[in-house]
């Protein structure tokens, strides 16, 4: 049975690509994107299937706006992909007071904002399936990317209550960690901020480990997104990609062991009588 997709940052990169593919396979899709010339083509070659809305999620009535509008063209608003956001790339001291404040609105608030109008129609409706695109630096960070981690930790912490917090509507919520795609994520599409020469080094050493074998293929990633969206019981976590799982597996052995390191210190900080 078809599904009616709303999926956010739908012009190009992710967005486009698995808004085509829901197309393909017969599903509805409402693709947003600030720009919607950019979806012309795939308008003219699914005139009943898709609807076209242009989107800016910073703006919250828009947000709701688009979300009614969908639910109201196709008669149901199944699965939400929250995939509009970018990549701001500079050391901390580097970013400039609205470079940060620009990428936490987009990629937390604008993310906020849709999935707040999505949650009263999924209500209403029984259920549905709110799919978040974070990162693998929702999970663990990279240097020189410092508010882009920090806007995907939040869209982690936020997501994952989410979760606990509308289960008993069956709404179902999955965090999508993919690791780095050649998408324009890292090319046009993000924001550089006014170097200093003193982080060189720093990123000199980042650019130099991102080797082709670390970087994946967008066009490979409709099956998995496929899968998820079919799937009764889906992830509430699902890396994109090869790299995700060895890495996090390592930086969480060594988040425990440090942990375990100090946790006679912790212990102390409890206050009252410790017990082994």
């Amino acid at each position: 049975m078809s599904k009616t997709i709303f999926i956010t940052g739908a012009s190009k990169g992710f967005g486009r690509i698995w808004a085509e593919a829901f197309l393909k396979r017969g599903d509805k899709v409402a693709a947003t994107a600030r720009n919607t010339e950019t979806l012309k083509d795939l308008a003219a070659q699914y005139p009943d299937t898709l609807l076209t809305i242009q989107l800016d999620v910073n703006d919250r009535a828009a947000a709701f706006a688009a979300v009614e509008q969908t639910s109201k063209h196709f008669g149901s608003v199944d699965v939400v992909i929250n995939n509009a956001g970018y990549g701001l790339f500079g050391a901390i001291e580097e970013t400039s007071e609205k470079e940060a404040r620009d990428q936490i609105e987009t990629n937390v608030f604008g993310l906020l904002w849709v999935t707040q109008a999505a949650i009263p129609v999924m209500r209403a409706q029984g259920g549905g399936h709110i799919i978040q695109v974070s990162s693998v630096l929702g999970v663990a960070t990279l240097p020189v990317l410092g508010l882009y981690n920090a806007s995907k930790w939040a869209v982690e912490g936020l997501s994952e209550t989410l979760a606990s917090e509308v289960k008993d509507f069956g709404i179902k919520v999955t965090i999508v960690e993919p690791n780095g795609f050649s998408t324009d994520w890292g090319g046009a599409s993000a924001i550089h901020t006014e170097p200093n020469p003193l982080y060189d080094g720093v990123k000199e050493a980042l650019y130099a480990g991102l080797t082709p074998d670390t970087i994946g293929d967008p066009a490979a990633t409709p099956d998995a997104i496929l899968k998820v969206v079919d799937e009764e019981n889906p992830p509430l976590r699902i890396f994109l990609g090869k790299v995700g799982f060895p890495w996090l597996n390592q930086v969480y052995a060594n988040r425990i062991a440090t942990w375990e390191e100090w946790k006679e210190v912790a212990d102390a900080a409890h206050g009252g009588q410790v017990t082994a």
